[in-house]
């Protein structure tokens, strides 16, 4: 009778950690979304009902209905012709997508991005914008970068910045000013 007491105890006990463990399971309930893969094998994946602990920290730019509908249209053209990666020719492209959408009349003759703004406010009506976060840009706003090389310029999307290429974040360059056209 000794030797069965410590096995009775030991399994009583086992049992009472096995019911807890299945109550505990039982009150998590976890929806499972169910399908059958390519193979036709049923399979079972958790669902995720929570979102991202995180903020989104800069969401999609928005339309400013002050500003010249035509600038929408460069930032569609510019974005269309942009590419994955830098080729280093910014302004031009910027230029090529305000002089195709009619927001400018004439090919501007500057040729280092950084003097963008002063060409765009003295010959075709630009006016800056008091915006200092590139973020809080309009659609179709166009941000002008200094710096000691030849600078960089770049038209705001929905959600991102374009101008030879795309991008979700702006220039890592100091922000000389955005600039639109009412």
């Amino acid at each position: 009778m000794r030797k069965i007491a410590p096995i009775l105890v030991i399994s009583a006990g086992s049992v009472l950690v096995a019911s807890v463990a299945c109550a505990a399971s039982l009150d998590r309930t976890e929806s499972r979304f169910t399908f059958k893969n390519a193979g036709g094998k049923t399979e079972s994946v958790p669902v995720i009902s929570k979102f991202l602990p995180n903020k989104i920290q800069h969401p999609v730019a928005k339309v400013d209905h002050n500003l010249d509908p035509k600038l929408l249209k460069a930032a569609t053209i510019a974005q269309e012709r942009a590419h994955a990666h830098s080729r280093r020719e910014c302004w031009r492209f910027v230029k090529e997508a305000l002089v195709k959408a009619g927001i400018i009349g004439s090919y501007p003759k500057t040729v280092y991005a950084k003097q963008a703004a002063q060409e765009l406010v003295q010959n075709y009506g630009f006016r800056k914008l008091p915006v200092r976060d590139p973020f809080n840009a309009p659609v179709g706003a166009v941000l002008v970068y200094g710096g000691k090389a030849a600078g960089h310029v770049e038209i705001r999307t929905h959600d991102g910045f374009v101008s030879d290429f795309k991008s979700r974040v702006p220039s890592p360059r100091p922000l000389v000013g955005v600039y639109a056209k009412s």
